[in-house]
């Protein structure tokens, strides 16, 4: 006799879902339930070597997780075992951050002893002679990753002798060697599948007045000529509501850089979702989408990996106009730098998120570079200035997030909490953060180089500045400043009226 057997548990945080629903697996998995199905990983954070007839479903805030193809006597002794031996609770944020801390762990350990070589500008890495490589490759101390030949000469290598290390360190055609680190999405905070019958125009796109600009977003005929990439999880490839014009993945095991997370397509419809009778709308309605996957299913990357999506917008600088990268560490990476600023060079403005540890951002990579755009979150809940919408989880109406980042790194503000966008397998979601503040300054650059095709990324950056509000009083509509900032630094809000 074969039964499906269903346990519902009920939070508002998907990431707690399928923290507490992987944990009820592993138990029963210690019971002794066999293995028949097919396991369908809705989200990340699930571990793959569970049971294959385990079935999560963790939409709309309530988690299913299904047990197909189990005999009836099988069944009826792991109900027992578990009333005997378990009691299913919502797993304490102290448990949930060290289940995180343990991913991030795993994922260390899979880069121990990876290292980025840059070459001086003289060199190439078109001989690997330059370094002593292939000798040293042939005895098999060192692992060749990577190559970088454009945007920034050198390699990415796997190397357990540290003599070995020290020699290339020492070799004089190499300018710095730095240890491989992980990147990672700054975790969204809360998420909501909802979808509309019609296009709705999101409060943030309300508070910068993209309304009002002169892509006038919301009206259904709002539509830009110009290009945006998106380095994030990538971004849903078949998604109604979007221009996806160009798609390049640089995460192993995959084939497209379509999303299998939903931060990069969230990311994406901020930015740039179309002004049709659906969904949402962008900033800038309709813009030509690069997606770009460097980040796997669970937001993870590597600082090597991100120096490959920035070397692709490099080698596109004469098309992409404004590259968005929502995602960091709490590192500093002279290398990920070093390619960022040739990319801006060539003509490319770079949008950063500052972060969501609630810290000086100064310690935050790729957010800290002075060259970027490093952008702060602040709740907005009416689509206006003057702080008179309703409070939030994150802090009163226009008011800094209380889990944004802050200080002399950032450089403007925009709106990051419960922001309702484009989601992966063409849905729509409801989420908080810096990285979706981000992609509202993204879009308003794509925005303002609609028009002005020319400017350079200094001439963008002063631009978007001097736009923005800086004072708290209010116009009634979207200018004005917010308040319970953590420094001293008045960072403009940013506002796209004239643009």
């Amino acid at each position: 006799m074969v039964i499906r057997f269903t346990i519902v548990l009920k939070t508002n945080h998907y990431f707690i879902n399928n923290f507490l629903l992987s944990c009820l697996c592993m138990v029963i998995l210690a019971l002794s339930v066999d293995s028949l199905l097919s396991f369908e990983k809705q989200k990340g954070y699930s571990s793959d070597s569970l049971p294959n007839n385990f079935q999560i479903d963790a939409s709309n805030g309530i988690s299913t997780l299904s047990i197909n193809s189990v005999t009836e006597e099988k069944m009826e002794r792991t109900i027992q075992n578990m009333e005997e031996n378990i009691d299913i609770v919502l797993p304490s944020m102290e448990d949930f951050q060290k289940f995180k801390n343990e991913i991030h762990q795993m994922m260390e350990s899979q880069i121990a002893n990876q290292y980025i070589v840059i070459l001086k500008n003289n060199y190439s890495i078109s001989s690997e002679d330059q370094l002593n490589l292939s000798s040293i490759i042939k005895e098999k101390k060192v692992e060749l990753l990577n190559q970088f030949d454009d945007v920034v000469k050198g390699v990415t290598i796997k190397i357990n002798d540290p003599q070995t290390l020290e020699d290339i360190k020492n070799n004089p055609n190499v300018a710095f060697v730095e240890k491989d680190q992980l990147v990672y999405i700054f975790d969204p905070f809360n998420e909501n599948l909802t979808q509309f019958s019609s296009q709705i125009i999101p409060y943030g796109v309300d508070r910068i007045d993209g309304d009002l600009s002169s892509t006038k977003s919301g009206n259904g005929n709002g539509n830009v000529d110009v290009d945006i990439a998106i380095l994030d999880t990538g971004v849903s490839l078949t998604h109604p509501d979007l221009n996806i014009y160009k798609q390049v993945t640089f995460v192993s095991g995959t084939t497209n850089a379509n999303d299998d997370n939903g931060h990069g397509t969230h990311v994406a419809g901020i930015a740039a979702a179309k002004d049709n009778s659906q969904g949402s709308v962008g900033v800038a309605p309709g813009a030509r989408i690069w997606a770009v996957k460097l980040l796997d299913y669970n937001g993870y990357g590597t600082i090597s990996n991100i120096i490959k999506g920035v070397d692709y917008v490099t080698k596109n600088a004469n098309k992409i106009d404004v590259a968005n990268l929502s995602f960091g560490c709490e590192c500093t990476s002279e290398a990920m730098n070093l390619a960022i600023n040739k990319a801006i060079k060539a003509g490319v403005t770079f949008v950063v998120a500052a972060g969501n540890s609630g810290k000086d951002g100064k310690t935050f990579s790729p957010g800290n570079n002075p060259n970027v755009i490093s952008v702060s979150a602040i709740v907005d809940s009416d689509g206006k200035c003057g702080g008179m919408g309703i409070n939030t989880r994150y802090g009163n109406d226009d008011t800094l997030a209380t889990f944004s980042n802050f200080g002399n790194t950032v450089d403007i503000a925009a709106p990051g909490v419960n922001i309702y966008s484009t989601f992966k397998d063409e849905s729509y979601a409801t989420l908080s953060g810096t990285s979706m503040a981000s992609p509202y300054v993204a879009g308003a650059v794509a925005l303002y180089k609609s028009t002005h095709p020319s400017a350079s990324p200094s001439s963008v950056f002063d631009t978007l500045v001097s736009s923005g509000s800086t004072k708290l009083t209010c116009d009634g509509k979207g200018f004005g400043s917010f308040s319970e900032d953590k420094d001293s630094k008045k960072e403009p809000v940013l506002y796209v009226k004239n643009f």
